[in-house]
């Protein structure tokens, strides 16, 4: 995959979240082992498909990880929605989602992500002030 990619999120919800550092994970229906990789650089936006979209920071990808929905650990639960513990959650936020039916075995990707703070915003890669 070349170009810059976006995890985009439909719902401004996430907004808040996600600027917060709450929400440091998503999960997508299906293997995205082949779109999301390791090590890239995304941009994390939100908005509705084919309309105006907001760039709410650029991140990078920590892990990605393909398992079943039933696999999916407390810790993926809550990194992905901070609201949530169980997998029944997630799987009825999925349908929601996907407007479809969702069995527990449907395969599932965790995309772990970091914010990228810009220079200067945290002090690192800072020259310091000769005052």
């Amino acid at each position: 995959m070349t170009g810059l990619l976006a995890l985009n999120f439909y719902s401004p919800l996430f907004v808040d979240q996600l600027r917060r550092g709450r929400k440091t994970a998503t999960i997508r229906l299906g293997n995205k082992s082949g779109k999301y990789q390791r090590s890239q650089i995304v941009w994390v936006t939100v908005g509705s498909r084919h309309s105006r979209r907001e760039k709410i920071f650029s991140a990078v990808i920590d892990e990605v990880e393909v398992k079943r929905l039933s696999e999916l650990s407390p810790r993926d639960i809550e990194r992905d929605n901070p609201e949530f513990r169980r997998v029944d959650e997630t799987r009825n936020f999925l349908q929601k989602i996907y407007d479809r039916p969702i069995e527990e075995d449907a395969i599932v990707t965790v995309v772990h992500f970091s914010q990228i703070v810009e220079p200067g915003l945290t002090g690192y890669g800072t020259v310091p002030s000769p005052n």
